[in-house]
């Protein structure tokens, strides 16, 4: 469950009328009870005029997850930890009829053990600080973080304009800040222990955190290129950039900041990707006009229906069970060597991405281009030394730890 926004150490700022909250999601949907809460408490922060929520709302720890916010204020504790985050959809010049799933899965297992050139000369050209954590570029993290292999399920009219290949690969990379953005949310909150009431703008905290801000954004930016690009290498492929989309983070209005809390921000016209689960298809689509009416968000993903600790219940009580987890029906695999991270990002664990982007369009918010299938899926994979030390060492495993 996702916790208060504020409590009784620091109480909420309310507004003297609650904001407009505009429902982009049908009755269709799951929606659970807690994240509707939060967002009506989301709503009476002084300083909130609007929000948004999308069919992949859900509970988060400092407010609702899947919403756009309109502020006057800026509001460092509801974009969290990971600035930055978003997805990235590459294509790559391999042509599916080439693909072997299994020798693909064995090559992207090397994914982050990928050389990737000098990091702090990267970062330079990216425009950055060369000392803003070098080491850390290139890795995917853990949690709903992945680099996915995708082919083209289905190819909607208009999907070839947009470039799409019905035989070609794609590559779906999730990630963001790493520890940059970890650092920059724990120095905000030590430096500001009430941040409920958010940051007025022009202020020297506002300034401070924005320009932190905008470097997580670009790092993370970089972060999902780099680990598109080890993938690439391990395939022996090229990629072509198709769509950077951050769904954590902060824009500028003309009515002050609009913040997107696990939502994608978007312009009319521009091509997004909405990511379903290992097991279930994924989405690229266009945003409309409309887009506008909804802040310039949409859903980014399918969005949680059951939180981490209840999975470990639901699903993964054996070894076939936890195997079976990793494979889907179209043959896909999933490298994922952390057992309690194979049970907590179970397809089961998702909405339905389909029933959310059928809530877009029903929005008029999207128009779909393609569905992509998952073939392999990148989440973590252990070193092979540390796997055979774990089997000598039955004593030293536990729950939750890697897994041969």
């Amino acid at each position: 469950m996702g916790n208060s926004i504020g409590s009784e150490s620091s109480p909420i700022v309310q507004a003297t009328s609650p904001a407009v909250i505009n429902h982009f999601f049908s009755g269709s949907t799951w929606i659970e009870g807690a994240a509707l809460d939060q967002l009506a408490e989301m709503s009476r922060l002084a300083g909130v005029s609007e929000i948004a929520a999308f069919p992949d709302l859900h509970p988060g720890k400092y407010g609702a997850t899947g919403v756009a916010l309109a502020s006057d204020r800026l509001l460092p504790l509801l974009v969290g930890n990971d600035i930055g985050c978003g997805m990235s959809l590459f294509s790559l010049d391999l042509p599916l009829r080439k693909l072997k799933i299994d020798k693909a899965a064995e090559r992207l297992r090397e994914l982050e053990s990928q050389e990737i050139g000098n990091p702090s000369a990267l970062l330079e050209e990216a425009g950055l600080p060369v000392s803003l954590f070098p080491d850390a570029l290139g890795t995917i993290g853990g949690g709903n973080h992945f680099c996915e292999l995708q082919a083209v399920e289905t190819l909607v009219d208009g999907g070839d304009a947009a470039g799409f290949d019905g035989q070609g690969l794609y590559l779906l990379v999730h990630s963001g800040s790493r520890a940059l953005g970890a650092a920059v949310f724990s120095e905000t909150v030590a430096a500001h222990p009430d941040l409920t009431t958010g940051l007025s703008p022009g202020s020297e905290a506002a300034v401070a955190w924005l320009a932190s801000h905008d470097q997580c954004v670009s790092w993370a930016s970089l972060n999902r290129r780099l680990i598109a690009e080890k993938a690439a290498a391990v395939l022996r492929a090229d990629l072509s950039l198709v769509a950077d989309v951050p769904h954590n983070f902060v824009r500028s209005s003309g009515r002050g900041f609009v913040h997107y809390k696990g939502a994608a921000a978007v312009t009319p016209g521009e091509l997004a990707p909405i990511a379903g689960s290992r097991a279930s298809l994924s989405y690229v689509v266009r945003a409309t006009d409309a887009v506008i009416r909804s802040l310039g968000g949409m859903s980014h993903g399918a969005g949680r229906k059951y939180d981490r600790a209840s999975m470990h219940g639901r699903v993964g009580r054996s070894r076939s069970e936890r195997e079976r987890l990793l494979r889907n029906a179209w043959g896909g695999v999933a490298i994922c060597d952390d057992r309690a991270l194979v049970i907590e990002e179970a397809a089961s664990a998702y909405k339905d991405a389909g029933q959310v982007v059928a809530d877009l369009e029903r929005a008029n918010l999207v128009e779909v281009v393609a569905s992509l299938r998952p073939l392999v899926t990148f989440k973590k994979a252990v070193d092979e030394a540390e796997v055979e030390q774990r089997r000598r060492k039955p004593e030293h495993r536990r729950e939750g730890g890697a897994w041969p």
